[in-house]
């Protein structure tokens, strides 16, 4: 699926940059220049994302493929360009952004930047933010950055100057909150298992191995009563991590402000591919 990625990435140019380019042509040279310069270093951006992925890219890329899916639909309303060169890039944009949503390229972008004898797996992502808080902030971010400059070199001064002064602390916002969905990991380390949800604690945790009782698949059901229960609403994929003496973890608080602090002696959490966690995890934890 990553090689997929690459190739369907590199030959965006060639399979919807017709319609991006037949879209403009009513539009000022400054605003088609402009315009044209911020599709190349998107897509440029995004092929570096796919070549080379690690955490960062991976936001990048995953704020600039719905972007092209909106220029696609955008040029298929205008009919501006073909019928059947509309249809291919409506295709090639929307194929990205399946790929670019998927898990390979996600699991090869959190081990890229691994240490040492270290595995990482992904969480899920809450159904509550994936259905809509995610996209939306996504597609927000891609405005924000698009429309100061073509406002501005549409000569349309004050709009421009506002959506700018409007668009950097959106984007430092958005941009954070969505860098914080790249970097939600189980870890296997040598010493045990490692959580890193910035969603639910605030830092990182390490249970080592000599307090791991088992480790196993759960039910997807609510967690008993003196579970902590940290997948924020998502079934698939359960895994139940129980401990031979209550581990303490500090949640993550709103802002600045620390969370609590909680003692639990099982936690639960979902993961991506549960099984390829489970056969990790039972070289140095017990397994069941």
């Amino acid at each position: 699926m990553v090689w997929a990625l690459r190739i369907v990435w590199i030959t965006l140019p060639l399979t919807a940059g017709a319609a991006a380019s037949s879209m403009m042509n009513d539009w000022t040279d400054a605003t088609q220049f402009v315009a044209a310069a911020l599709l190349w270093i998107a897509w440029a951006v995004g092929l570096l994302a796919a070549v080379a992925p690690r955490p960062v890219s991976l936001t990048a890329l995953r704020i600039v493929a719905p972007a092209f899916v909106v220029v696609a639909i955008v040029a298929t309303i205008d009919g501006a360009p073909s019928t059947l060169a509309s249809l291919g890039a409506l295709a090639a944009t929307v194929a990205a952004l399946a790929l670019a949503s998927g898990h390979d390229i996600a699991l090869v972008a959190a081990n890229a930047t691994a240490y040492g004898d270290e595995q990482r797996v992904l969480l899920r992502t809450p159904p509550a933010l994936f259905l809509a808080p995610v996209p939306a902030a996504r597609l927000a971010v891609g405005l924000a950055i698009a429309a100061p400059p073509l406002l501005l070199a549409d000569e349309k001064w004050t709009l421009g100057i506002v959506s700018l002064l409007l668009a950097v602390p959106l984007v430092l916002v958005l941009t954070r909150a969505l860098h914080g969905l790249s970097r939600r990991w189980g870890v296997v380390v040598p010493a045990g298992f490692v959580l890193l949800d910035p969603l639910t604690l605030s830092d990182p945790v390490l249970f080592l191995r000599e307090k791991i009782a088992s480790m196993g698949a759960a039910d997807a059901a609510a967690a008993p009563d003196g579970v902590l229960d940290l997948r924020l609403g998502a079934a698939a994929g359960s895994v139940a991590l129980v401990f031979t003496e209550p581990a303490e973890l500090q949640r993550s608080g709103r802002g600045r402000r620390g969370g609590a602090t909680v003692t639990a002696r099982e936690v639960r959490f979902a993961v991506v591919r549960r099984d390829e966690l489970l056969a990790l995890a039972a070289r140095r934890i017990r397994v069941n």
